[in-house]
């Protein structure tokens, strides 16, 4: 069973900057793509980012393409959100989860992650 730890979260002014982190201690994320999604009480679950196992490839939501970066530090086996240019409508609880599934793609609609995080606030403010 692995853990997936959050971290990062917060509140912040439009424009602003927030790193998320998501840890798996005693685990490596080598054969796992990993997603970060996002919840908004009354609003559906949406897909802010994916990455490959291999890491050659990333995908984003497109309102957040430009802004926000997913990357990995493998020595650590961290997965960050890095998120940009922050405005009002970003705002959510932001969730990193792992997929079975190993190779050069990743998904964003959810299907096939099994490990999740606790998830992490982000708040900004106009």
């Amino acid at each position: 069973q692995v853990q997936l730890v959050e971290s990062g979260g917060g509140v912040v002014q439009a424009g602003g900057s927030l790193r998320l982190s998501c840890a798996a201690p005693g685990y490596s994320l080598d054969y796992y793509a990993m997603g970060w999604f996002r919840q908004v009480p009354g609003k559906e679950r949406e897909g802010v980012s994916c990455r490959s196992s291999h890491g050659d490839m990333t995908d984003y939501l497109e309102s957040v393409v430009g802004r926000f970066t997913t990357y990995r530090d493998s020595a650590k086996s961290v997965i960050h959100l890095k998120m940009d240019n922050l405005q009002p409508e970003d705002t959510g609880t932001y969730y990193c989860a792992a997929a079975m599934l190993h190779g050069s793609t990743c998904q964003r609609d959810g299907s096939g992650y099994v490990y999740w995080g606790q998830g992490a606030q982000v708040t900004v403010s106009s």
